[in-house]
């Protein structure tokens, strides 16, 4: 039986604000306003590379596109990001079967693949989304996936698809997308989970995930901007239930290092290791860098997996 809880409501109700309509001096393209080599409306200087950020784990992109597109287009067209990194695309890559897949592109060898892709590409040519260049990093099935749209205004020096940096070589289930800018890395991460038992798909592989992240971040001559489903609370403050989470047990099993008891994504384990890359790669949470303490009614998850429920990812 799954069993989720309810974030505790404090005193007096929090009101999402209201998303307002653009100014209408900003283009309807979503472009910079001004002449090329002017700055922008207001006396500001143009932006030379991406500042704004907005990173969403879709769980299927293309049943955001059926069921909540014009919700997210217009926050996309009210916010106006310079760069947007999704996860869980669930699109397929490329190629028939049986034969080598290209997961830089959407599979379109069938009618139902070549429907799809195209009720996703007519989504992505339309306002607000037709001003960015998108790069796809798929699997070979409907899992996984992540893809990086970037404002046409602004060209990386280069993409990549996997943590060691090939361009050309993409990390299984298309789990990372790297662009590099003048003076830092954009990363695009759909983390492994845990999993709940010591086998190959679930604690080794995060484990070699953590390291491979680890010696990633300290191989890095510029700053890091990290985006992504990082599958991991790091804090006591960002669960709804602490003291639940860390003994929480699926099915009964006990796995036989203590420190990777509890529910994943909030294992000590998973936690110290997390504590790790943030600390040697000299990163910063940017959101706990903001808010400090806690706040359950503005945090964010989805209750899936499969007793409990993150605050915040």
């Amino acid at each position: 039986m799954k069993r989720f809880f309810k974030p505790v409501e404090k005193e007096g109700s929090f009101k999402k604000p209201a998303l307002s309509a653009p100014s209408s001096s900003a283009p309807a393209d979503g472009g910079s306003a001004g002449a090329a080599g002017e700055g922008e409306a207001g006396g500001k200087p143009e932006k030379k590379e991406p500042l704004k950020f907005l990173t969403w784990n879709a769980n299927s992109l293309l049943l955001r596109v059926k069921n909540n597109w014009p919700e997210f287009s217009k926050f996309v067209q009210f916010l106006d990001p310079d760069a947007i990194c999704i996860q869980e695309v669930r699109m397929p890559a490329a190629g028939s079967k049986g034969a080598p897949k290209n997961p830089g592109e959407l599979k379109d060898d069938t009618s139902s693949s070549r429907g799809e892709k195209q009720v996703l590409m007519r989504a992505l040519s339309s306002p607000p989304f037709k001003t960015y260049q998108v790069w796809w990093s798929l699997s070979d099935s409907k899992y996984g996936g992540t893809a990086l749209f970037v404002k046409k205004q602004f060209q990386p020096k280069k993409v990549s698809f996997s943590l060691n940096r090939t361009a050309s070589k993409h990390e299984p289930d298309g789990r990372v997308i790297i662009a590099e800018f003048e003076s830092y890395f954009l990363l695009n991460t759909y983390v492994p989970n845990n999993g709940w038992k010591d086998d190959e798909n679930s604690f080794q592989r995060r484990r070699k995930w953590d390291q491979r992240m680890l010696d990633f971040v300290l191989q890095l001559e510029k700053p890091l901007i990290w985006c992504g489903d990082l599958n991991v609370s790091h804090e006591d403050i960002d669960v709804s239930h602490p003291d639940f989470f860390s003994n929480a047990k699926l099915n009964g099993y006990t796995p036989p290092d203590a420190r990777d008891c509890g529910q994943p994504g909030f294992t000590l384990a998973e936690r110290d290791r997390f504590s790790k890359i943030l600390s040697q790669g000299k990163l910063i949470d940017a959101y706990r860098f903001l808010h400090k303490e806690k706040d359950m009614e503005r945090g964010f998850s989805w209750s899936g997996n499969p007793i409990g429920k993150f605050l915040r990812k």
